[in-house]
């Protein structure tokens, strides 16, 4: 999709002579407009919630014409579940390409850890284990080295066969029996303490919380912090997170009669993740962007005059 985008823009904009943008400018203004066009599905969901809320879910339609519906799928293909790298003690590091918290995980049942001993692809082997009796089908396997995760499909005496191949070489592991997961309760920072200071309403590994905190001396970006402190194993939580979208890029081979040639076979090429549907909206931000680079009113105007046309056809 990228591609036919900046073809449509390019399009419009030398039609009058408006001016030519760079790859390298047409990449800034595609991940802007997708970050942009990202956030309004929020908006969006949310115009949907409240309209069912004030009693006009008759405005949503069913089938085809559920708009709630089609939000929803496009947002969950956003969704993303990974267990926290631990920084210190309680504290873990949330990743670094989160957008919003869903849910946060405690595993309370810890059952080996260990470090692989040879790579086999799908396969955890350790020749010092004995999982046998002691590891079942379905429980999860996390790296942590990698903070990444594969349930159990087949047990052997020193072999673990994995839903995925996570492991590459001599890595670290933990293993979490798939029963008793907890959901940790998020609560305010200037609620914690009160909380952790009552015996009534103290956290405990039943009913855990949970703060969202900043970076520290050790961690880039934000950290939460779970209670009681006794949680601090080195893959104890998970999160589902909704992530933002990757960076579009077009790529491009060396110029061929003075234009770039696109060339999506390069090893930092990435498509928009938005539905194609989104492509004319994509065209239009993109406009507005790129008239303000060119300092040319009439496409940001006439880009701004569309955009806000098809914003009150969505709500209405």
């Amino acid at each position: 999709m990228i591609n036919s985008v900046r073809n449509t823009v390019l399009s419009i904009l030398n039609k009058n002579n408006y001016g030519y943008i760079s790859p390298a400018d047409f990449n800034l203004f595609a991940k802007q407009a997708q970050l942009d066009i990202f956030e309004d599905y929020f908006y969006q969901y949310n115009t949907q919630i409240n309209k069912e809320n004030n009693r006009l879910g008759r405005l949503s339609g069913t089938g085809y014409a559920d708009i709630k519906k089609g939000l929803e799928e496009v947002l969950d293909s956003f969704s993303v579940t990974s267990f926290l790298t631990r920084v210190n003690a309680n504290n873990y590091s949330l990743p670094l390409d989160y957008y919003l918290i869903d849910k946060i995980f405690y595993y309370p049942t810890q059952l080996a850890t260990g470090t692989t001993t040879s790579t086999t692809a799908g396969k955890l082997n350790n020749v010092d284990a004995n999982f046998s009796g002691v590891i079942n089908i379905g429980d999860i396997v996390v790296n942590t080295t990698d903070s990444i995760s594969a349930y159990v499909t087949a047990v052997s005496n020193t072999s673990l066969t994995l839903s995925a191949d996570i492991i590459v070489t001599a890595e670290n592991y933990a293993i979490y029996s798939d029963t008793n997961i907890t959901e940790v309760e998020r609560v305010n920072q200037n609620k914690i303490f009160y909380l952790t200071n009552s015996n009534l309403t103290a956290p405990t590994t039943q009913y855990p919380a949970y703060v969202l905190g900043g970076a520290t001396s050790t961690s880039i970006g934000n950290n939460i912090t779970v209670y009681p402190s006794t949680i601090s194993g080195v893959a104890d939580v998970q999160t589902q997170y909704v992530r933002y979208p990757l960076d579009p890029k077009w790529t491009y081979q060396t110029l061929t009669g003075g234009q770039p040639l696109f060339d999506q076979s390069q090893a930092d090429y990435q498509d928009f993740e938005l539905p194609l549907s989104d492509e004319t909206d994509l065209v239009i931000s993109i406009l507005k962007y790129a008239g303000l680079s060119i300092r040319e009113a009439d496409v940001v105007q006439a880009a701004d005059a569309q955009q806000k046309m098809e914003t009150i056809q969505e709500n209405t």
